[in-house]
């Protein structure tokens, strides 16, 4: 009889450490995993089949629930899409508005994947510091939207609207009086810009805690170093981007490789990896945290002297303004067009994509010349990255697959679809 014994073993979905609803089919010996299949589609909503039959306005709103950790980064890449097909440019400033809160979103992102990465692994610390930080991004979001996740900011030819004069204000309370009503509100007396560029000032600092919790701890380096080696030319061939692809030590970003907004005008690093383990890749993501910190006070410092439009003016794509739309007939006839039937976008194709937090977020669109998409592809890294995972686990132990998971940055939303 041999000393361990074979067996399948259900992993997830119910599983804290899965990162939504994955459910892995694990062959093991003992604890060593020899097979692991993924079985998605939990999560399926049909997104790239509503979009055919929705006006192309109204499916910006579906982008953010894709990769719900990642919201305007994914309709960053369905707008520019649309503006491909459009041939349309958005103003300069709302380019620079578009690249900042790309940022804000990366730092979203990353700050989410570190706290639940590490409380994964059994660090608790990280996962409330995180959290902290990440409160104060979402009040951006808020202010510019007026919804904390789901924004639906970025349209075709700019954003919804300006950065907002003023930050919203804490409220004095049962549980806060006026002093400590007056302390959280310190940082919020000003412009949304000026509640930013405050937030680049303390951030680095921040990051600092993060890395003195974690990157020379030597619990968390016997979990991560040397765990899921991906080789560049393996990484290469089985489609990775992002940090996945950086942390095995490939310099590949399309903010460098294929500059999209203005990331062209900004001076920023790409940070890459040596031996392409979860070591590494933990530390491609947190030297990304300071660059992304980097390119926002750039876009702060640009948009405080550059005041501008933030949306065309064509009223075939834009809505007019409401105080001309309350006296002009000729304004509220276009605004009623472009509320019910939308635009009509001339037949042929366009693929747009961003470089995502998580890699190559990519949108394809097919046009027929009606005010709908013929057809609709989303390209998501995280699914791309889940077919690797059976390749990256094959030989370690049960322990390692939750860090494996982590390292991947797995969000079910865009994998599903």
């Amino acid at each position: 009889m041999s000393e361990f014994q074979s067996f399948t073993m259900n992993f997830g979905p119910q599983h804290p450490a899965a990162h939504g609803v994955l459910r892995l089919v694990l062959e093991m010996e003992g604890e060593v995993i020899y097979k692991a299949d993924p079985h998605i589609g939990l999560l399926h909503r049909a997104t790239e089949k509503l979009a055919e039959s929705k006006p192309y306005n109204q499916s910006i709103g579906y982008m953010d629930r894709l990769d719900y950790v990642s919201m305007m980064c994914n309709e960053h890449a369905y707008v520019l899409a649309i503006e491909k097909l459009l041939g349309i440019v958005p103003p300069v400033r709302a380019q620079y508005i578009r690249v900042m809160f790309d940022e804000i979103t990366r730092i979203l992102n990353h700050l989410l994947w570190l706290g639940t990465h590490a409380l994964d692994i059994g660090a608790m610390t990280v996962f409330l510091y995180c959290f902290r930080e990440r409160e104060d991004l979402m009040d951006c979001y808020e202010a510019v939207s007026g919804a904390r996740m789901h924004a639906t900011y970025y349209r075709p030819g700019g954003v919804y609207r300006d950065l907002p004069a003023a930050m919203p204000k804490y409220l004095a309370s049962k549980w806060h009086n006026e002093r400590k009503t007056r302390m959280r509100n310190a940082w919020r007396e000003g412009s949304l810009l000026d509640f930013i560029e405050n937030f680049t000032e303390r951030f680095p600092a921040l990051v600092d805690d993060y890395e003195s919790l974690l990157t020379e701890n030597r619990i968390w380096k016997q979990r991560t170093v040397g765990i899921a080696v991906v080789e560049p030319e393996r990484a290469l061939a089985l489609g990775f981007t992002g940090p996945m692809l950086r942390g095995s030590g490939i310099e590949w970003d399309l903010r460098r490789t294929q500059p999209y907004e203005v990331y062209d005008a900004l001076d920023f690093m790409i940070p890459v990896g040596v031996n392409g383990d979860c070591y590494d890749r933990y530390l491609v993501r947190v030297a990304e945290l300071r660059q992304s910190c980097r390119i926002v006070k750039q876009c702060v410092d640009w948009l405080r002297r550059n005041p501008g439009p933030t949306l065309l003016t064509d009223a075939k794509v834009a809505p007019p303004r409401r105080e001309v739309m309350k006296r002009d007939m000729e304004a509220l006839i276009h605004h009623f067009k472009l509320a019910t039937e939308g635009y009509s976008v001339p037949a042929g194709e366009a693929y747009a994509a961003v470089e995502a937090p998580k890699g190559e977020f990519g949108a394809y669109i097919v046009s027929d010349g009606s005010n709908k998409p013929f057809r609709l592809k989303l390209r998501a890294p995280g699914f791309v990255h889940l077919s690797a995972l059976d390749e990256m686990t094959r030989g370690h132990m049960l322990a390692d697959l939750v860090a494996i998971i982590g390292t991947q940055d797995i969000v079910f939303g865009e994998v599903d679809r």
